[in-house]
């Protein structure tokens, strides 16, 4: 799948950048301004509205990389709901999810916790049966969700197995990274075989102008066949308000969220870049960020424990 998904996204410049449902999937998430971007009622039906809205508009514009997790809410029921209703596109788009994080906030944006991290054998065998059981065959890539260092997931033979197994039926096998050390944890994955071949073919990585720090590891996926998809190209939101992206912005007659989303995409190693729109017009002002030429940005980059501490403070909203 690491191949179809180069495929879908070398097709034009705007097929390089997917949709990420993490924003509209449930109620509550970390990205700023969602106060303003969604229905106050958040209910299931609206959610589910604004996802296709989304989907919908993505796909006319030659979107073409999908992403979804387990602990996204409702993310791979209204995308099994949207592809169920448009066999067209079903057809033409790669489709991934992540498993490792189970959803626990109960549709409840109070909640103590929304996410419960479990990289087990016993949740990918769980989480797998829900996956399958919604998205079935349009599935092409599962990855393990926010894998650091340390977790069981890059040792576990017994887990390692049973990866293989699901590569061998023809899904594509990969990891996302988090934290400040995700250099070490996608190296060390890079490391990780299964029969004698490599069992992790994608990796997706935080990646933006004030975390940067992952892009040589990054660089070194790319380099080894790995596809490379960026999350978090806006930083949850905090680069919209960079006041030299909006300088930049106002000379190249754009938006500091395209300009952030084309200073990822002008990386040789990226395959895809999420845009994670709540809205259809952010969407469409991510989109400016296919073919954009740049000027040169002072360096924003902050120390990566600093970035994810800022990160691990952003309120749910």
């Amino acid at each position: 799948m690491s191949g179809s998904l180069a495929a879908a996204a070398a097709a034009t410049p705007v097929s390089r950048i997917g949709l990420g449902l993490a924003a509209v999937g449930r109620p509550g998430y970390i990205n700023l301004g969602r106060d303003r971007d969604l229905p106050a009622d958040r209910t299931v039906e609206a959610m589910r509205r604004r996802s296709h809205e989304l989907l919908d508009a993505a796909y006319a514009a030659g979107v073409r990389y999908l992403d979804a997790a387990r602990s996204y809410g409702l993310a791979e029921e209204f995308l099994a709901d949207w592809l169920r209703a448009r066999p067209e596109a079903a057809g033409d788009v790669v489709v991934g999810s992540k498993w490792g994080y189970t959803y626990v906030a109960d549709w409840r944006m109070d909640a103590d916790a929304h996410e419960v991290k479990d990289h087990s054998v016993a949740t990918y065998e769980r989480q797998r049966e829900e996956t399958r059981a919604l998205l079935g065959g349009h599935l092409a890539l599962y990855q393990i969700h926010s894998v650091t260092p340390d977790s069981p997931a890059l040792t576990d033979p017994a887990l390692h197995a049973r990866l293989a197994r699901l590569a061998a039926e023809g899904v594509t096998v990969g990891i996302s990274t988090s934290g400040p050390a995700q250099g070490d944890a996608i190296r060390a994955a890079l490391e990780v075989e299964a029969d004698g071949e490599p069992l992790f073919r994608t990796v997706q990585s935080t990646y933006n102008l004030l975390e940067p720090s992952a892009g040589a590891a990054l660089a070194e996926a790319h380099a080894a066949g790995r596809a490379v998809i960026v999350k978090e190209a806006m930083a949850n939101g905090r680069l919209a308000g960079a006041e030299v992206l909006r300088h930049a912005a106002e000379e190249l007659g754009t938006t500091p969220d395209a300009i952030a989303l084309a200073a990822v995409l002008r990386q040789p190693w990226v395959t895809v870049a999420l845009s994670g729109a709540a809205t259809v017009a952010q969407l469409w002002s991510n989109l400016g960020a296919a073919g954009l030429g740049l000027p040169e940005l002072e360096d924003l980059a902050e120390p990566p424990e600093a970035y994810w501490r800022t990160r691990s403070s952003l309120p749910w909203s």
